[in-house]
């Protein structure tokens, strides 16, 4: 872990958990171990959250929000795990209406900030193969080195996870370093 990076995390909200309608496949595990990089003294953290744009969605959004209303409209699937309350008290919560967090602009100006330090923005949260790879891949564009939290990222199932993986193996280790949290943890300061 070094102190100048930056630790993103993705989504993690009711509805991706346990019982959740986008239910993912490790959803509680992901929790689990991003607590433990925050309870360990991770002094620089932001979280996303996925909130659908019910006023102008641009193209296929609108499609996407009609299928989805019941998601858009369920507060209580749409609120951050209550196992994250005490770090959002701390550290900020950004909304975004598309996958990549990169669109929201105080994330970007966040992970460019920790790039132009000499940091590294390390990514966990849901769904892999969909807010978080998109999000991957905005950092990789904008040429800042990303960590990929193989044990704090989860999809809706195993398949799906292996691929985003498969997929980043190939941009490894120019664009970004695949690891789980403890590897993480356990690289010099």
């Amino acid at each position: 872990m070094k102190k100048d990076d930056l630790l993103l995390i993705i989504d993690m909200q009711n509805v991706y958990d346990q019982g959740g309608k986008w239910e993912c496949l490790d959803t509680r595990g992901a929790a689990r171990n991003l607590l433990k990089i925050i309870d360990s003294g991770m002094e620089n953290v932001i979280f996303t959250r996925f909130i659908a744009d019910e006023i102008s969605p641009k193209g296929v959004w609108a499609d996407y929000n009609k299928k989805y209303s019941d998601v858009n409209s369920d507060t209580y699937a749409n609120q951050m795990l209550r196992e994250f309350n005490e770090p959002l008290k701390k550290f900020p919560l950004y909304t975004k209406s598309v996958y990549s967090s990169l669109a929201i602009p105080q994330v970007l100006e966040a992970c460019r900030k920790t790039a132009q330090k000499g940091g590294r923005v390390v990514v966990g949260g849901v769904v892999a193969e969909c807010c978080v790879l998109s999000t991957v891949l905005a950092l990789i564009d904008e040429g800042i080195y990303t960590v990929y939290l193989t044990d704090a990222v989860s999809g809706l199932d195993r398949p799906k996870e292996k691929a985003v993986e498969l997929t980043f193996s190939g941009l490894s280790p120019l664009h970004l370093k695949m690891l789980t949290t403890s590897q993480y943890m356990e690289e010099a300061l």
